[in-house]
């Protein structure tokens, strides 16, 4: 906020930012179960430029541990296999024609406990964002007070209203980071 003015709903916006970003890492880590979120973070050098895979092929579910991906371009299959395999998601591609299919492997524990490990570190660098729009906002109060905008009486009020956003959004990343600790350790 380097505005002058005291927005909670802007914060607010900007906390959830967070969330979203946190959603669409932890859905792109593979639990052993076939999503169709698993290869979000895919893109494909198509057409001069990298593109998001979804935009060159359909991407379906037809059993719990089969991924397949139908692109629509022929020219492009090899383009998409080289990105699955480049993605680091640990996947093997099995092409026929224009599908691709992606078999998911069994988790050993070993495997899981890193997946866990990898959803803390996604979930720690959400709360730090959260952390960094409640400052930037308390930073503005305290601007606001000493420029003589606010009083500290509702400076105290609007810290106490950025706090509780803040303690909200923190429980929300909690919540969706020991959901997916769970899903992790008993797929």
């Amino acid at each position: 906020m380097t505005t002058t003015t005291h927005d909670i709903e802007e914060l607010k916006r900007r906390m959830n930012g967070a969330t979203s970003v946190l959603h669409t890492e932890l859905a792109g880590l593979r639990t052993g179960r076939a999503s169709a979120h698993l290869l979000d973070p895919v893109h494909v050098d198509a057409y001069g430029s990298q593109m998001p895979l979804i935009q060159v092929a359909s991407v379906t579910v037809p059993e719990p541990r089969l991924i397949t991906v139908n692109v629509w371009d022929r020219s492009l299959v090899h383009a998409v296999e080289k990105a699955i395999v480049n993605s680091n998601l640990g996947l093997s591609p099995a092409t026929e024609g224009q599908t691709i299919r992606l078999r998911i492997p069994e988790l050993n524990e070993e495997r899981r406990r890193e997946l866990v490990k990898v959803a803390h570190k996604y979930a720690e660098t959400a709360r730090v964002a959260v952390r960094h729009v409640r400052r930037d906002g308390l930073d503005v109060l305290k601007k606001l007070e000493k420029d003589h905008k606010i009083s500290k009486d509702d400076h105290e009020r609007f810290s106490a209203d950025i706090q509780k956003a803040t303690d909200g959004v923190i429980s929300e990343i909690d919540h969706m980071l020991g959901a997916k600790e769970k899903e992790i350790l008993t797929v």
